[in-house]
């Protein structure tokens, strides 16, 4: 069995996750890709999740991961440089075989000036990282009350993923 930083892979995880899960910008800041078209009511762009606050919560003390094991984390949403909400989520170990692999549930908010967008799905965590990250997003209030599709991720670093957004309102 291959042993492994599980905080550290977990936190690098849900760090790409939470920025998938905060891809939902307000209209006016959000603008879709160059020269692309869309039907109307969607929109494709890109976002920054930056983390700020995280903490692993290891449930049975053991060295490696185990079912129930949580990562909650938090942070802001940037557009370029500008942040343009927060975002807050809980992931859950759900799945930790084979030995050097785990998966993680997860459930996010985003928070922003003319609503909130959800975002939720599972992924897989190896050795080498969490890799790239599809999530659904699954409803919203407000703006986002009828919002679905779907948050791309790629983690940038420790603390930063590349989101990009394909919403549908």
């Amino acid at each position: 069995m291959r042993h492994f930083n599980v905080k550290g892979l977990v936190l690098s995880a849900v760090t790409g996750f939470t920025a998938l899960i905060f891809c939902a910008q307000p209209a006016s800041a959000v603008t879709g890709s160059g020269g692309d078209h869309y039907p109307p009511g969607e929109e494709v762009f890109q976002l920054t999740a930056q983390q700020t606050q995280g903490t692993f919560i290891d449930v049975d003390g053991s060295s490696g991961p185990s079912l129930g094991d949580e990562f909650v984390v938090s942070g802001n949403l940037l557009r370029g440089s500008t942040a343009v909400g927060t975002y807050s989520e809980i992931c859950t170990l759900t799945r930790t075989a084979p030995a050097d692999e785990f998966d993680l549930q997860c459930a996010a908010d985003l928070a922003l000036p003319q609503g909130q967008l959800t975002v939720q799905g599972r992924f897989t965590v190896t050795s080498a990282g969490p890799g790239d990250i599809d999530l659904a997003i699954t409803g919203g209030t407000g703006l986002y009350r009828t919002a679905h599709g779907t948050v791309h991720g790629v983690t940038t670093s420790s603390t930063e993923t590349r989101l990009t957004v394909h919403l549908i309102r």
